[in-house]
């Protein structure tokens, strides 16, 4: 495991999901996702909008919604990501294929400035960058945050951003 950390308390997580589950919407899962990450030790600093966009790859699955999450957290790396994990549980995540329509899709994008590969987990997400569903609402609530690696901003990044191109706030 390679890992090079800078103490910092917030990670940002994306958020998703395209099936409601046991809610009336999926807004109303996402919101209440959000809404139970301080039991998890995740503290919500900002929250963007709910973005939505064609599901990927197969668009003829039900559309996403997606958004991003500040939060502070005294967890580790690899706790947070269990803790996500276990709140992903909690919501009836289940894991068939990839891609697959679900419930509620919890990503840890980055950790402060930690930069790590494991077996288990690598920071900064090794994709988020590609991604419009997560660049976009990252931009919308820390336009000036920057990619541990590569150092551009999230604004930058949402503009590049190459999957997910129509994703757009509701």
């Amino acid at each position: 495991m390679q890992t090079q950390s800078n103490a910092s308390d917030v990670a940002v997580i994306a958020l998703g999901g395209n099936l409601a589950g046991a809610f009336a919407s999926v807004r109303a899962a996402l919101d209440a996702a959000v809404a139970r990450m301080p039991q998890q030790g995740l503290f919500p600093l900002s929250v963007s909008r709910w973005w939505r966009s064609a599901a990927w790859p197969d668009p003829a699955d039900p559309p996403f919604l997606n958004g991003v999450a500040l939060v502070r957290t005294a967890l580790d790396p690899q706790a947070t990501l269990q803790a996500l994990m276990a709140l992903e549980a909690d919501f009836s995540r289940r894991r068939s294929l990839p891609n697959a329509p679900r419930t509620l899709d919890l990503d840890l994008i980055a950790h402060g400035r930690t930069v790590m590969a494991s077996p288990a987990l690598t920071l900064p997400h090794p994709r988020a960058a590609e991604r419009r569903f997560v660049m976009g609402p990252l931009a919308e609530i820390a336009p000036d945050w920057r990619h541990p690696l590569t150092g551009q901003t999230a604004q930058s990044l949402a503009s590049s951003a190459a999957i997910g191109q129509d994703a757009t706030p509701e």
